[in-house]
């Protein structure tokens, strides 16, 4: 969660009472530190939670519109002010934010906030087959590494974390099971390189790249070097376990890798042979005006027809739409990514 609040005393009081509840929070004092932390990466807020009126000439409103367009993603936000002008009502409202007015009554509030999180995910058990295995962490940034490391070990995970791929490779057990999460622009070699020694000498520990945001082209290179999945920058929780959770399976599991292509495919075969065209012309990264222009269509047509396929096969991103396309490839060529790019 993400508490944007220039007020010391209502800030530690927010992050007290949401903290007490179980709550992972980050802090901002303006729109500025808001923005910065999305940039930096780490783990991406599930809520935000910020004042109306804030310093450095942004609202609390237009501060959670610029992260929901660098996120691509409408997260569920609440707005705290003490003006309830007729005004301030309709452009809350037309942001789809939740405002609570000041004074916050603390019990309101963290009733709210629980009914806007994801469900709570059962933890791993001590005896679980995945609390076993390594979850190893490759990325400079000692911020992204801190918090990815707290999620997983308390899902019941053991992590080492390594700030290059060097490091790794060093210290790397073939012998070891477990995964990998490398950050695809490292210092000195990078995730991509790294994902391609190891396939190259063998080794089958399966790898989840960590990529900018929409940076397909990139996740797509990862994943015929042998990663299993790629994941955006900042990661939400959920996205972190479930993405790992899959590695793992998929890796020691080869029916539900086969169900996964197989579903994959099966989706991926109804669209148009116009749909394909422009599916494959997206993830290769191609804009929409280009793809009009190299198809004899026009833009609004491409638009139309990315809606279509993003509704057909049940993608609600971009980077879902490329893990189903990649998966489909698998399946049908038996050799994966063959087709893609």
């Amino acid at each position: 969660m993400l508490v944007i609040e220039d007020d010391p005393e209502v800030r530690d009081l927010l992050v007290l009472l949401l903290r007490g509840e179980g709550h992972r929070v980050a802090i901002a004092v303006e729109a500025a530190d808001a923005l910065d932390f999305i940039a930096r990466g780490g783990l991406r807020p599930d809520v935000i939670l910020a004042d109306y009126n804030l310093p450095g000439g942004m609202t609390g409103l237009e501060v959670i519109a610029k992260i929901r367009e660098r996120l691509h993603d409408r997260l569920p936000a609440v707005i705290l002010t003490g003006d309830i002008s007729a005004e301030t009502l309709r452009l809350v409202s037309a942001q789809d934010c939740i405002q609570l007015n000041k004074p916050v009554k603390l019990p309101d509030l963290a009733r709210l906030i629980q009914g806007l999180l994801p469900p709570p995910r059962p933890r791993l058990s001590p005896d679980a087959d995945g609390s076993k295995s390594i979850i190893f962490i490759i990325d400079d940034s000692q911020q992204v590494r801190d918090s990815m490391r707290s999620v997983l070990e308390e899902d019941g995970r053991t992590v080492q974390d390594f700030a290059t791929a060097e490091a790794f490779l060093a210290s790397y057990n073939p012998s070891w099971q477990g995964c990998l999460l490398v950050d695809a622009y490292l210092p000195g070699m990078s995730g991509l390189d790294l994902l391609e020694r190891l396939h190259s000498e063998g080794h089958m520990i399966p790898a989840i790249m960590i990529t900018g945001n929409s940076d397909v082209t990139i996740a797509v290179q990862a994943m015929k070097a042998g990663a299993k999945d790629f994941i955006e920058k900042p990661v939400s929780m959920e996205d972190l376990l479930a993405s790992v959770d899959t590695a793992v399976d998929h890796s020691t599991d080869e029916t539900k890798l086969h169900a996964w292509r197989a579903d994959a495919a099966h989706l991926v075969a109804g669209l148009t042979h116009r749909q394909h065209q422009v599916m494959d012309m997206v993830l290769a990264g191609h804009p929409s005006k280009n793809i009009a222009a190299d198809l004899g269509i026009s833009q609004r047509t491409v638009e139309t027809h990315r809606a279509s396929i993003m509704k057909k096969t049940g993608s609600k991103s971009l980077p879902a739409l490329a893990r189903m396309a990649l998966a489909a490839a698998a399946s049908v060529t038996h050799d994966p990514l063959t087709t893609i790019l």
